[in-house]
């Protein structure tokens, strides 16, 4: 077995198990409505999603002139070729291939905008596999980040998942300006899963998230979040969430 083979698992803790892509994940819709919420204002019309698992998050996309979902590990691109095969929502072009960050891969064709959910944190490397990831997009185009929060939070389960790090939007706002990127927008979102990853995985010392709460968690306390974000400064949470701009050509490179 190769080393792309079992990336998902190994990334996410998590099985492909019988490659049934409607069903994985859907203990936490509520959870995957407020990420998309809070991401697909920034995206354009083509988006590519990199390190897409079994991609859940991209088949909420309506009405895109193209879509390329993608993933390092054969598994998991297998599983999304069965959800996409046929899917009329995107109403434009849909992708599902392979893409390999550790390799520098890149598309063909850009697009306005990359979205990297729970990605960066694998890689010692983040500001170059930023910049990176800046050729598959456009110039002036997006990239959405989103991301661990807080070193205080990391845990034996981000350890045995591979990640490096989690972040502050200090530190996510430096690996995007070491990528040459533009720092648009950082803040760390989701207060309440910050305490309650806190509660259980450092004082509780949990080996990995237990399916029964956050099943609790996605009907109880995501609605409170998104009240939460509205009404309130939030300074901590289990997440960051950063947008990066692509620089626009300079004028004499369109002539």
């Amino acid at each position: 077995m190769n080393d792309s083979q079992g990336a998902f698992t190994r990334a996410t803790g998590r099985g492909l198990g019988d490659r049934d892509a409607e069903s994985a994940g859907a203990d936490k819709p509520r959870y995957r409505r407020y990420q998309f919420d809070l991401i697909a204002p920034h995206c354009g019309a083509g988006v590519l999603e990199v390190g897409a698992g079994l991609g859940e998050f991209s088949a909420q996309f309506t009405g895109l002139d193209r879509l390329v979902v993608t993933d390092v590990d054969p598994g998991a691109v297998a599983v999304m070729k069965d959800r996409f095969a046929g899917d009329e929502k995107i109403a434009g072009e849909i992708e599902v291939q392979g893409f390999d960050l550790d390799a520098g891969d890149r598309l063909d064709r850009p697009v306005d905008s990359v979205v990297a959910i729970n990605v960066l944190e694998h890689f010692e490397d983040d500001a170059g596999v930023l910049a990176s990831l800046a050729r598959s997009v456009v110039p002036g185009g997006t990239i959405v980040l989103w991301v661990p929060g807080y070193q205080s939070l990391y845990s034996d389960f981000d350890r045995r998942v591979g990640h490096f790090r989690r972040y502050t939007p200090t530190t996510l706002r430096d690996a995007i300006r070491r990528a040459g990127l533009e720092c648009e927008r950082v803040r760390p979102v989701n207060l309440l899963g910050g305490l309650a990853w806190w509660a259980a995985m450092r004082l509780g010392r949990a080996e990995a998230p237990n399916s029964g709460a956050v099943g609790v968690y996605d009907r109880v306390i995501v609605p409170v979040t998104r009240v939460l974000d509205r009404i309130l400064p939030v300074r901590f949470g289990q997440s960051v969430l950063a947008v990066a701009r692509v620089p626009a050509e300079p004028e004499a490179s369109r002539d």
